[in-house]
């Protein structure tokens, strides 16, 4: 069996909708790495895209651990928010269709078909080197967006 990879990860945005980056940093080292960004996109977006491309790096029998300071994307793991939108077609608990459906499609499945992935949160800006890591990173594909 192969040890573990734990993966940090981030999402930045400036304006909300508006330019964002991701990023994603191997622990302990903080290598390898990557980050992108998109010209007008959320916050929430960027740490799903910063999730999936994590997890897309690692071959597919290796267990990886995504570390990441966004809730929204520990809890739907966590809390198995994921099962209920699948029950209810697509619809979150208010009746409403999911947010960012056209992420979290492809990273359940890639999370359910590996059946190796699992997630922890981290405060941000709490001085966690890899979560400052990957932020600044983020922030720096972000601004390969702006003006």
């Amino acid at each position: 069996m192969l040890g573990m990879v734990l993966i940090y990860t981030d999402g930045a945005c400036s304006g909300n909708p508006g330019p964002g980056g991701w990023a994603w940093a191997v622990a302990p080292s903080g290598e390898p790495q990557a980050n992108g960004g998109e010209a007008h996109t959320t916050n929430q977006r960027m740490e799903l895209t910063a999730v999936i491309e994590a997890i897309k790096s690692v071959s597919a029998d290796e267990p990886v651990e995504i570390r990441s300071d966004s809730t929204y994307v520990v809890n739907c793991f966590r809390d198995e928010w994921w099962k209920g939108w699948l029950a209810r077609g697509w619809r979150n608990s208010q009746k409403q269709p999911v947010a960012n459906r056209d992420l979290w499609e492809p990273l359940i499945n890639m999370v359910n078909e590996r059946g190796n992935v699992t997630f922890s949160w981290v405060k941000a800006h709490n001085g966690d080197p890899l979560n400052e890591l990957v932020d600044r990173l983020a922030v720096a594909a972000s601004l390969g967006f702006t003006r």
